[in-house]
């Protein structure tokens, strides 16, 4: 049985021509392969972190559990889709809501893995009926626009929470990784994330010497004079250390404030997988129900032991938007590494540690990098945004989830962010579609196979109503 664990050595392995891809099935040296899949893991370490301090989890079970979920998702997919499970933000806002009504981690974690198993399921229903229930459901002008929408809530994130705290720190980490990207050749532009992030541990070093400290928002958003590289935590944290472990428990009013969140992750397995399929040129229909599936199991055990849910993640198609290196030997190798920090606190600590202004200055390029991915849908879906029927639903969803817009249905249920806004996208589009005079639903067959494929030459299929 191939499970996607054998590749082949790219060229010599060592520097890539210029403008060359390397595939999932190919790799660099070892060592370099070693190289792209430390720059993964510091890539998802931000968020990764963030997310389940946000719901009350212990972050390193989230580091470790990402791991595992990304172990899973590769050996389910074949080693055809690289990509990073890492804690899905998608359920801060659920955490929130079963806390304030006296919800415990167990009761967070219990509302979470029933919306894991609904997610396995509809995975399985992807494959027994193939991937065109969801492209009947995501027609490219949706996928586009929620693949958009998704990179794009992610900016709030940098605006308030990482570039106020070093303003600049950030513009210089911005420049110096816009130009390493660009103007480096080789293998060191492949790592220009990792570059960055060092430059900016160099830059925050420097400025903390010469400087002393800075006055701004520190990570929990409380404005302070302190040090811009806080190494405190290195020294208190210890070398060899398991998580926190923690059983669920399950309450009805908790499950259903966090089953809608099902539509988002559905959404963003689906957009991931097809922005991932946009990079590397290949179809990767017939394995998005299994990596959706996969999904739903790798957030099942994560939260089954106490971790938070897992999804595939956009600052890692970020990262390989950057590098062009989708060698899932790379993601193999940040899933050891996760491993190793979940049981490694002080590793970890370092980790953590890198200041908030370098985040902001990476997140600038990563998180407008992860939106822009989703006007490629459309353009080679040839989306004719002068379209109505195309433009409103995708220009009402996108403002939604950008702008992190919330509905308030009652006082323990709403919707918001990428859940409303794919919500929006995908209703408001079906929708206007019955309803819409016959001229403009001339562009593309809703149910045609051929709208899911990633044509080079740019051809739509012929519609059914056509010879």
């Amino acid at each position: 049985m191939d499970l996607g664990v054998r590749w082949k050595l790219h060229g010599d392995g060592k520097s890539p021509a210029p403008g060359a891809v390397v595939r999932p099935d190919e790799r660099l040296t070892w060592p370099r392969t070693v190289g792209l899949g430390a720059q993964h893991v510091v890539a998802m370490f931000g968020a990764s972190f963030v997310a389940p301090v946000l719901m009350g989890l212990d972050p390193n079970l989230a580091i470790m559990m990402s791991g595992v979920a990304t172990v899973i998702f590769l050996l389910a997919t074949r080693g055809r889709v690289p990509s990073y499970l890492g804690c899905s933000l998608s359920f801060v806002g659920v955490a929130a809501v079963i806390r304030a009504d006296g919800g415990s981690s167990a009761t967070v974690t219990g509302a979470i893995l029933v919306v894991g198993v609904a997610l396995f399921l509809v995975g399985l229903a992807v494959q027994k009926f193939g991937a065109r229930i969801i492209h009947a459901a995501m027609p490219p002008i949706v996928t586009g626009a929620v693949v958009m929408l998704i990179g794009f809530n992610l900016a709030p994130v940098t605006a308030t929470t990482y570039w106020p705290q070093d303003q600049w720190t950030a513009l210089l980490v911005m420049l110096f990784t816009g130009l390493a990207v660009v103007c480096l050749r080789g293998f060191w532009s492949r790592i220009a994330i990792f570059l960055g992030l060092v430059f900016g541990y160099l830059i925050s070093w420097i400025f903390d010497l010469t400087l002393g400290k800075i006055h701004s928002a520190d990570a929990s958003g409380k404005v302070t004079d302190h040090w811009r590289l806080d190494l405190s935590g290195v020294s208190k944290a210890d070398w060899i250390g398991l998580p926190t472990f923690h059983g669920p428990t399950f309450q009805w009013s908790a499950i259903l404030v966090a089953l809608p969140v099902v539509i988002a992750l559905v959404a963003e397995n689906a957009g991931h997988v097809k922005a991932v399929g946009e990079m590397t040129g290949d179809s990767l229909d017939d394995k998005l129900g299994t990596a959706i599936s996969a999904d739903g199991v790798a957030s099942v055990l994560s939260t089954a032991v106490g971790g938070p849910p897992n999804t595939t993640y956009s600052e890692n198609i970020g990262v390989m938007a950057a590098t062009r290196v989708y060698s899932t030997a790379a993601y193999w190798a940040a899933a050891c590494f996760a491993l190793l920090f979940g049981v490694c606190p002080k590793f970890g600590a370092v980790v953590a540690a890198i200041p908030g202004g370098v985040l902001g200055g990476i997140t600038v390029i990563l998180y407008g990098m992860i939106g822009l991915l989703g006007a490629q849908i459309w353009l080679h879906g040839k989306v004719d945004l002068r379209n109505p029927l195309n433009l409103v639903p995708a220009a009402a969803g996108i403002i939604i989830g950008v702008g992190n817009v919330t509905m308030k249905f009652t006082d323990t249920f709403s919707l918001s962010g990428i859940a409303l806004g794919t919500l929006v996208v995908i209703t408001g589009y079906h929708a206007l579609r019955a309803f819409a005079p016959a001229h403009l639903k001339t562009q593309e067959p809703l149910l045609d196979e051929g709208t899911s494929k990633y044509d080079e030459s740019g051809e739509n299929p012929a519609r059914p109503d056509q010879p």
